[in-house]
C-alpha cells in the first residue's frame, strides 16, 4: 500500500513512512477430535487473529521525534485504534524495532497484537442482511410462482447492495421493487382468470385448481419479497 492512510494512534505515516503490504489474517481455533475409524469431530473456538505486522522507513528531519514516539508508544502498552482502507482495529503495539542508519532515514518494523477488529460488527451484520434477504428471494422462488427472480437476486451479487447510498444499493432496491410489482400483476391476472373460470365440467375443475395454486404461490412469494424489501429499507437503522 505505497500510497492511502495508515495511521496508528497519534502517528500518521506518510511517504516513506508508508508500507508497500500489512501482514494480517488469522486463523480459527479448533479442538479436532479423532474416532475410530478415520472419522473427525471438530469443534470451532473462535477468531484467532493473527498479528498485524507492517516496515517502513521514517525519514526528513524530524525522523527520530516520530520512531521515537512509536517506541514511547510501545513501551506505554496501550491500546490503540489503528485504520487503514477499509480496516478497523484495536490493537496494541507488541513489538517496535528501528534500524538507526542516520538521523533522518531510520528503517522500521513495527508488530501489532489484536485486541478487536472493530469493523467486523459492520461487516457481519452486512453478511446477515445479505444472507436473509436472499433466503427469502431463494425461498419465493422455489415456490414456482412463475415469477422471475434471478434479476434480484443477481442484484446482491455486489459487496456494497446493502450498504444505504451505494449505487449496488440503489440497483438492489429497485430490482426488489421491480419483482413486487410482476408479482402484484401476476395476482390480479391471477384473481382475473379464477373470477371467469368455470368448474361445470372436470376441465374447469382442473384449470381452477391450478389457477388457485399459482394464486396462493404468488401470494407466498409476494410475502417473501415484501420482507426481503423492508429489510433491506431498514438497512441504516
Amino acid at each position: 500500500m505505497a500510497e492511502g492512510v495508515l495511521l496508528l494512534g497519534p502517528i500518521l505515516f506518510q511517504d516513506f513512512e508508508l508500507p508497500e503490504r500489512v501482514r494480517w489474517g488469522g486463523q480459527q481455533r479448533l479442538t479436532v477430535h479423532s474416532l475410530p475409524g478415520g472419522v473427525r469431530v471438530i469443534d470451532s473456538l473462535g477468531r484467532d487473529d493473527s498479528d498485524i505486522v507492517w516496515s517502513g522507513v521514517f525519514s526528513g528531519d524530524d525522523a527520530a521525534v516520530r520512531a521515537r514516539a512509536l517506541d514511547l508508544m510501545r513501551a506505554e502498552g496501550g491500546s490503540w485504534s489503528l485504520t487503514w482502507e477499509w480496516f478497523f482495529y484495536t490493537v496494541v503495539i507488541a513489538r517496535f524495532d528501528a534500524d538507526y542508519a542516520r538521523s533522518n532515514w531510520i528503517p522500521y518494523r513495527v508488530t501489532c497484537k489484536v485486541v478487536r477488529d472493530e469493523t467486523a460488527a459492520a461487516l457481519e451484520a452486512t453478511v446477515s442482511l445479505a444472507t436473509s434477504v436472499l433466503d427469502d428471494l431463494a425461498s419465493a422462488q422455489n415456490l414456482g410462482s412463475a415469477v422471475a427472480l434471478s434479476g434480484a437476486i443477481g442484484s446482491f451479487a455486489p459487496t456494497q447492495a446493502t450498504q444505504p447510498g451505494s449505487t449496488a444499493y440503489a440497483g438492489a432496491s429497485s430490482a426488489l421493487a421491480g419483482a413486487s410489482q410482476q408479482i402484484d400483476t401476476g395476482i390480479a391476472g391471477t384473481e382475473g382468470q379464477l373470477g371467469t373460470a368455470s368448474v361445470s365440467d372436470a376441465a374447469g375443475l382442473d384449470t381452477t385448481t391450478n389457477l388457485a395454486g399459482q394464486l396462493a404461490a404468488l401470494t407466498a412469494a409476494r410475502g417473501y419479497v415484501g420482507r426481503a424489501a423492508a429489510n433491506l429499507a431498514n438497512a441504516d437503522t
